[in-house]
């Protein structure tokens, strides 16, 4: 049987899993935007330009794409070790968190075109294409873990609130905050 057991250490990881993917996800957004020349700002949920600057439509999607691309590396980096090595529980979270914050920016489509959406409707596929790929990639990696290693609900649903609580705590921070990093 794997260790599934929630505990405080559990929940610790959680937060700090969170709060590094989404760290990690907007620093990309940021350096990219920095590399392309553009000098911006960094809050805890989003990127933009510094100075007025309007990027051209390709840097754009270019600035969009990097976040998740790294948010999709780390599942798939966490997915692959979690199918050739043994269970671990504070590995897991770096995949479900992946999986959910894409798939949380895939329904905040219906009120503001996020990454994949602006992706998608640049390529003329319609704003939810990419998102759903996206999503649907990540929830199989959840998904096939969860079968090799009978997670159980209760395991599956804590690891869910964490990770919608802390997600919802650092979006909220950033829209009433304004907390600039970079």
């Amino acid at each position: 049987m794997t260790g599934q057991k929630i505990t405080l250490k559990y929940v610790l990881y959680g937060i700090l899993t969170v709060f590094f993917t989404w760290i990690i996800h907007e620093f990309v957004h940021w350096a990219t935007s920095q590399l392309l020349g553009y000098e911006s700002i960094m809050r805890i949920n989003g990127v933009s330009p510094a100075d007025g600057e309007n990027p051209s439509n390709l840097d754009k999607i270019i600035i969009s794409a990097s976040g998740p691309i790294v948010t999709i590396l780390q599942g798939l980096i966490v997915f692959i070790l979690l199918e050739f090595r043994n269970w671990n529980k504070y590995l897991y979270l770096f995949l479900f968190t992946a999986f959910y914050m894409r798939f949380l920016a895939g329904l905040m489509n219906f009120l503001n075109p996020n990454d994949e959406g602006r992706i998608s409707s640049f390529l003329g596929i319609g704003t939810f294409t990419l998102p759903i790929i996206v999503s649907g990639l990540l929830f199989l990696m959840v998904y096939k873990i969860s079968k090799k290693y009978d997670l159980k609900w209760k395991f599956q649903l804590w690891t869910t609130l964490i990770v919608m609580v802390v997600s919802s705590i650092l979006i909220l921070a950033d829209q009433f905050l304004g907390i600039k990093i970079l």
